[in-house]
């Protein structure tokens, strides 16, 4: 029920935010809208505080409707608004306000109307195909009209070339939009009465218990399996009070255990606690299971109990202030060793009760007050949690201990001892080998999940049993008891807030073992909505840090190579099983349709270079099954040069409309879908191709307004030409691609939001390639290189406002070309070469990065001497590089306080440096 109110939440405010947007509000405003969209915000927030109202409350069916209707105004809201972009470029004002009550205005009233009748009033879909004849258009048109939200009347074909055949450019149609529009807000302000007389008939949800089962110190399971060099290692440093400080003497060490749910942590810390050498090595030991409920005052008293009980008193304490409970236990501590583990310690507080029941900094090291002041050392500490934030707050002395599953050998002994009956034949069993390994391969060496399908399997030893368990995954649907795999995993789900869970759900749609790099999961989760950057400082690429960082933090995710992160399989399934009903991740060789949901909205197929029949017959039965018109996503993973592979993944996809992500193969310039010259609402797109085929970036991309995201990272094509109108995409923010598509953009001022430019060429033979250009590109952030600096002017290099650009962090200023060689008399050369020089120093002098950059080079640029701020004016610079510079003055290196690296290449006629 949380999830569905959470969502319908989550969609009306992705309306409203649409609502509010600056150039939407004049069309909003207009005199044919007005009055009707303060009725629709009207609405929207009172719907807004009914959802609110319903959280708690088992009316989970009835938000489906709303969650479909505010979909489909946010794509008609969207389709508004790339018209609203397109009359900002082209100068025009089909979709900008009412012009007034003027001879110009009615004119404009009375063509839209025309329009809206000549079409017959069809809710036609944004763009046409690119390539198909015209009867298969008019198919399209009569056949899809029903639930595409565009107002649309006619096109008018341009001469365009796109990647597989013309554009067609569509005119916009007020009269139609406006009445789409207006019909959304009756069909909004229809469903807040339902949900409003349902919330006072139905009672409050009584929320399931999230009480964590208790443990203790005895063993459970007699043979720790595997394990034994990571366990022998974690002895030695109980033994040793710690091992990061073998020259300090720690009264008390904190030692962590982290793994994620199911790993056997707590196995793990009973055998530690209940080994012999350890009960040699300690005076008192204590197990405390703590949970989620971080209660000092509590745990203190359970503490204390334990003391008195090993002395034999008998007294438990009941009520008694914590400051009491703190000198009881030092007086009893005071010359003993002591080992006491806290098992299960979480970073939530998740009952009703006060704030100080959660798990910070501030209330561990309260809880640990008394065991600090002993008058022994090599004290222990030990902690299990499944959250690496605890583990690093609580490590005191010693080197965290980080468990994950267990080899594949050793796994294979524990599925044996979980998966056989001791009284069954060994010849039975052998029997049954060969799919009990393909079973304990499916389980990714948990040992939990081994425990969880162990009775499922001994229940009945035969092949046919044990291949239904393994065909059907029988293990990910137990849910009942604590002990089960998807009980243990999702817990930890449960207690994630709402815009976590939706992080994480999402995620399911990367294949398993993906390495996630940050920016490509905040440009996708961007995409479809889940970040909010509305905040004055905040950026997409923070939030989108903050939410992997706290998805890391509650064990979801762990650190990979080069700040990437990884899941762990077994949460990747956790991940597929919640977001079921949004997402399909699919596999090429192996996925049924018929698993498929119909309501997803989101796809992924996973694809290697290798035709099947099964596939296309199964890709087949999706179009069927799945409304692809109004898939969100669509996301496709591998390389493939199979020409029959390409041409199923088109024509299952040649309905799309409503895509905000698209990661796609192209391997002929006939691969993409034909309606991807319609996908307005496009955001993140990601097109890949195999090295040296010859397919062209397609020209229809330059018309995507929406799109913030183009990664051309896995481009292998021959042809490196982008559109020479790819300055149209405004909105773009990151273009991920080689620098020969960087420095191949005309008149990249016009796209102001550009945080990526990896070279830029001034050029005096083409227009748009002025210095002057860089002026704009406020936002740009990592490393820049400028080629061509002789034919720019200082004016340009003023306008380029390099000073301004404090996110980079990089930056290369090459003269380009060679210095002047002429074969003229020893003295007009020399004036030449001078005047040369005396250029460049006025243009090198103007170029002053901001002081925040870490990176400079300069190549073959400068006159007599360094420029002026070269020096104490870069006061972050810890790399310089001149190669080739005709300064007789070099610059006072000694004022540039950090610098740690500097080059100096083809310098000749220096004679003086400060």
């Amino acid at each position: 029920m949380e999830a569905a109110v959470g969502a319908a939440n989550w969609v009306v405010g992705m309306v409203l935010n649409k609502l509010s947007d600056e150039l939407m509000a004049g069309y909003m405003a207009s005199r044919e809208l007005g009055l009707n969209m303060d009725q629709i915000k009207r609405d929207l927030n009172y719907m807004l505080a009914l959802l609110q109202a319903a959280e708690g409350r088992d009316i989970a069916d009835n938000l489906a409707d709303l969650c479909n209707k505010a979909d489909e105004a946010e794509d008609v809201l969207d389709e508004l608004h790339y018209f609203v972009i397109r009359d900002e470029l082209d100068g025009t004002r089909e979709a900008t306000p009412d012009l007034g009550d003027g001879l110009g205005a009615q004119l404009q009233h009375a063509r839209h109307a025309a329009r809206n009748t000549a079409a017959g009033n069809y809710w036609l879909s944004c763009f046409s195909s690119c390539c198909r004849s015209q009867s298969q258009q008019d198919d399209t048109v009569t056949g899809n009209n029903r639930n595409s939200s565009m107002a649309i009347s006619k096109t008018e074909e341009h001469d365009q070339s796109g990647a597989n055949g013309h554009i067609q450019e569509s005119l916009f149609d007020r009269v139609a939009m406006s009445k789409k529009i207006k019909s959304l807000i009756q069909d909004v302000h229809s469903l807040c009465p339902p949900i409003s007389d349902l919330l006072q008939k139905c009672s409050p949800c009584v929320p399931p218990s999230m009480e964590r089962p208790n443990t203790s110190s005895v063993i459970t399971q007699n043979k720790l399996y595997g394990r034994d060099a990571i366990f022998d290692q974690t002895m030695e440093q109980l033994l040793k009070g710690g091992a990061m400080h073998h020259t300090q003497n720690y009264i008390m060490s904190v030692l962590p255990i982290v793994g994620p749910g199911g790993v056997g942590k707590t196995t793990f810390a009973q055998h530690l606690y209940n080994d012999h050498r350890t009960k040699q090595h300690f005076t008192v030991m204590i197990w405390v299971c703590v949970s989620t409920t971080f209660d000092v005052t509590e745990l203190t008293t359970k503490i204390l109990n334990s003391l008195n009980a090993t002395e034999s008193q008998g007294t438990n304490i009941r009520e008694s202030s914590l400051d009491q409970l703190h000198k009881s236990i030092q007086d009893k501590l005071k010359s003993k060793r002591f080992l006491i583990v806290f098992d299960d310690i979480w970073e939530h507080d998740f009952s009703k009760a006060a704030s100080t029941k959660r798990f910070s900094k501030t209330e561990w090291e309260k809880l640990l007050a008394p065991f600090g002041t002993g008058e022994t050392n090599g004290n222990m500490v030990l902690v299990t949690t499944r959250f690496p934030k605890v583990a690093e707050t609580v490590k005191k002395g010693a080197n965290q201990v980080d468990l994950h599953g267990l080899e594949p050998d050793e796994f294979w002994d524990f599925f044996q001892l979980c998966a056989f009956s001791e009284t069954q034949d060994d010849n039975d069993k052998e029997k049954l080998f060969d799919i009990g390994k393909q079973i304990a391969k499916k389980l990714k060496c948990s040992p939990l999940a081994a425990k969880t399908v162990g009775p499922l399997l001994r229940k009945k030893p035969t092949r046919k049993h044990w291949m239904e368990i393994l065909e059907k995954e029988e293990w990910l649907k137990q849910k009942d008891g604590d002990d089960s795999i998807i009980t243990a995993l999702k817990i930890s789900y449960d207690y994630l807030p709402f815009y976590l869970k939706k992080c994480f759900s999402y995620l399911a749609l990367f294949p398993e073992d993906y390495e996630f790099d940050s920016l490509e999961i905040s440009c996708y989760w961007d995409s479809i909505g889940i970040i909010n950057s509305s905040g004055k400082n905040d950026t997409i690429e923070g939030i989108g840090s903050q939410y992997l960082n706290e998805l890391y933090d509650n064990g979801f995710l762990m650190k990979g190579d080069d700040n990437h992160y990884v899941m762990h399989d077994l949460l990747h399934e956790l991940s597929q099983i919640v977001s079921s009903r949004e997402c399909a991740n699919i596999n090429y060789s192996s996925f049924r349709a018929d698993d498929i949901l119909p309501s997803i909205r989101h796809l992924s197929i996973t694809i290697q270079d290798k035709y099947t029949e099964s596939f296309k017959e199964e890709m087949e039965k999706i179009k069927k099954r799945v409304d692809i018109r109004n898939l969100r996503s669509v996301m496709i993973f591998g390389s493939y040069r199979s020409r029959r592979i390409a041409n199923v993944v088109r024509d299952t996809l040649n309905e799309i409309r409503a895509l905000r992500v698209l990661f796609i193969f192209m391997n002929s310039p006939h691969s993409l879908p034909d309606n991807f010259s319609k996908l307005v609402h496009l955001r993140y797109l990601k097109i890949g191709s195999p090295w040296g085929f010859k397919v062209c970036i397609p020209s229809t991309v330059s018309k995507l307004y929406h799109l913030k995201f183009l990664d051309l990272k896995s481009w292998g094509g021959s042809n490196n030409n982008l559109p020479n109108d790819f300055n149209r995409l405004i909105n773009l923010r990151h273009f991920l691609a080689k620098k020969e598509f960087h420095s191949n953009v005309p008149e990249v001022g016009k796209m102001k939001c550009l945080q990526e430019l990896k070279e830029f060429h001034v050029k005096k033979d083409k227009i748009g390639f002025e210095l002057a250009q860089l002026g704009q590109l406020e936002q740009l952030r990592g490393e820049l290189c400028i080629f061509g600096l002789k034919n720019a002017t200082r004016e340009e290099a003023i306008e380029a406002k390099l000073k301004h650009k404090s996110n980079l962090s990089k930056l290369r200023l090459d003269r380009g070309g060679n210095r002047e060689k002429n074969t003229s008399s020893s003295s007009s050369r020399t004036q030449v070469v001078s005047n040369e020089n005396q250029d460049d120093d006025i243009i090198l002098d103007s170029l002053q990065p901001h002081s925040n950059l870490t990176e400079l080079s300069i190549v073959n640029l400068g006159g007599g001497m360094a420029p002026s701020w070269l020096g104490s004016n870069i006061i972050h610079l810890d790399t310089l590089h001149l190669d080739g510079v005709p300064w007789a003055t070099l610059a006072p290196f000694g004022k540039i306080q950090y610098l740690r690296e500097l080059k100096l290449r083809n310098i000749v006629g220096m004679y003086h440096t400060h």
